[in-house]
């Protein structure tokens, strides 16, 4: 089982990312106030969610809607 590990990132700014990650150019996730944001790990740029779109979007994503056909 993969677990998911917390990396430092400008300042107090603690992102989230899978341990498949092992190249370094991964998504994160960070709490940041009362938004959730995505991080490009190698780049720090982030898109910004409110908690109710993230939950929405996981929702989403634990249903399969976003699984890639085969």
């Amino acid at each position: 089982m993969r677990v998911v590990t917390d990396s430092p990132l400008a300042g107090d700014l603690f992102v989230r990312r899978s341990s498949f990650c092992s190249d370094g150019g991964c998504v994160g996730v960070a709490m940041a106030g009362d938004e959730v944001r995505v991080v490009d790990t190698k780049s720090s740029e982030a898109l910004r969610f409110t908690p109710e779109e993230w939950a929405a979007f996981v929702a989403g994503v634990k249903a399969g809607e976003f699984d890639l056909p085969r």
